[in-house]
């Protein structure tokens, strides 16, 4: 388990992450969002102990990381890409890791094999695609055979059958019992992949939940309708509106309704005696609702100004 209390980071006048409470339980993936600069990263570090926190605390396994006796049997982790050195073998790389750490060696083999990179082993890091790294440092973070897992976009750089071997072994390790904590910017990934997320701006906690409570949190639900063009279509529009729903009408012969359960609507529809071809509820995604959370968070917004507008 993972346990954050008031965890706090400050750069002299910036605060990269902001009073920081949560859990991290074993059993699941916990997904982690923010916009960039948000410091998904910087909590990541204070959780291995390379960053001090300004105040608050970090535990592993209820201890700080720099006090775990075999840190890599506790929690594996992967914070940067292309970690090991480039003339190093993937074996050779393991292997110095394994006998720092009084892990055995016949460990090495047995997590090259899990990632896939077996038939590799001999080869050295620096001629490997991005794919590959990224499969070697999950390889290093699962050498210890850990309780709880680290993982920085740990789907960067590989193929989509690279995404779907990631997803299927994140979810077989959580199924085992152990703490999968995971960042990542791609939204309709972590969507398929998490149990519960964290969403973080500007160093605050912004949500926290299963995945669908998140995403109902930050979406409205919408009702879409679809009918005849000749006048149902606007009848029903000017009766919703009477009834205090937000209408938009995205083509002659549809209705965006927000504000107004669907069986209102169907009623409405009926008493009007307006014929339709489509009535349901829209499922919102988790790139809506975490483009909701995080509005008023990203650092980094893009401005368009008379001297950019054209470029």
């Amino acid at each position: 388990m993972l346990t954050l209390r008031g965890l706090t980071k400050k750069y002299g006048a910036k605060t990269a992450v902001d009073d920081l409470s949560l859990e991290v339980v074993p059993g699941r993936i916990t997904g982690f969002l923010g916009p960039n600069g948000a410091g998904k990263s910087t909590t990541m570090r204070m959780i291995m102990g390379l960053d001090r926190p300004t105040r608050g605390t970090a535990l592993v396994g209820g201890k700080p990381y720099a006090e775990l006796t075999h840190p890599l049997r506790v929690v594996g982790a992967l914070l940067d890409a292309r970690a090991a050195h480039p003339r190093r073998t993937a074996h050779a790389h393991l292997l110095a890791m394994a006998r720092s750490n009084g892990i055995p060696a016949r460990r090495v083999p047995e997590v090259l094999d899990a990632v896939g990179l077996g038939e590799v082993a001999g080869s050295r890091a620096g001629s490997f695609s991005l794919g590959m790294a990224q499969r070697l440092d999950i390889a290093a973070a699962l050498l210890g055979d850990p309780e709880v897992l680290l993982l920085d976009e740990p789907v960067n750089g590989l193929d989509p059958d690279g995404v779907l071997w990631v997803r299927s072994f994140l979810r077989s390790l959580a199924a085992e019992g152990r703490t999968v904590f995971l960042s990542s910017h791609l939204m309709s990934e972590m969507e398929l992949t998490a149990d519960r997320l964290v969403v973080i701006g500007r160093g605050r906690l912004l949500a926290d939940g299963p995945v669908a409570d998140v995403v109902a949190a930050g979406t409205r639900r919408t009702v879409r309708v679809r009918g005849p063009e000749h006048g149902g279509i606007a009848l029903l529009a000017d009766r919703l509106t009477a009834q205090g729903a937000e209408v938009t009408r995205p083509a002659p012969d549809e209705l965006s309704v927000s504000g107004v359960p669907l069986e209102r609507v169907g009623d409405l529809a009926h008493e009007a005696r307006v014929h339709l071809y489509e009535l349901r509820a829209v499922q919102a995604s988790l790139e809506e609702a975490y483009m909701r959370l995080t509005s008023q968070s990203v650092e980094y917004a893009q401005r368009r100004t008379d001297e950019t507008a054209g470029v």
